[in-house]
């Protein structure tokens, strides 16, 4: 018995731990990414996910966006050093959004056919602490978004 309760208090240990290191790196991304948007002069809003947005244009319709929605859009994406990481080649490009990064299937919502956002993306809702491609472990990521349609 004596074996097993040191385990669990390890193991417990251990989650605590585990838990405060992630809490810890989504201040320092929420540090960072308000600083961004401070130095920039962005009006931005943060969503309840930890994602912030900028609608610059709202779009029009009532699209409600069920789980196989299709988008056509433009879109650049940088790092907040200014390093761009994704421009779609310059043209429209289409993806079923549920096959995107978490960010990009809370933001994009927000917009309807024709509208535009910004989106100041925590690592957490893009590629988390694996690198993938240009982008670095961590990486908070500053996407624009031209919603051409949806369906």
């Amino acid at each position: 018995m004596g074996n097993k309760f040191i385990k669990f208090i390890c193991f417990s240990i251990l989650f605590v731990a585990t838990g405060l290191t992630s809490c810890k790196k989504d201040e320092d991304a929420d540090k960072q990414i308000t600083s961004f948007i401070q130095k920039n002069n962005i009006t931005a809003v943060k969503h309840p996910s930890g994602l912030y947005y900028q609608i610059i244009k709202p779009g029009t319709g009532s699209f409600a966006y069920p789980s196989n929605t299709k988008i056509t859009i433009k879109y650049e994406g940088r790092l907040l050093n200014g390093t761009v990481i994704d421009n779609g080649n310059n043209v429209e490009n289409t993806f079923q959004l549920n096959q995107l990064i978490e960010g990009w299937r809370i933001g994009i919502p927000l917009i309807q056919k024709g509208g535009e956002i910004r989106l100041i993306i925590p690592s957490d809702l893009a590629y988390g602490s694996q690198a993938t491609g240009p982008v670095p472990a961590n990486s908070v990521l500053d996407f624009t978004i031209q919603l051409i349609n949806v369906q």
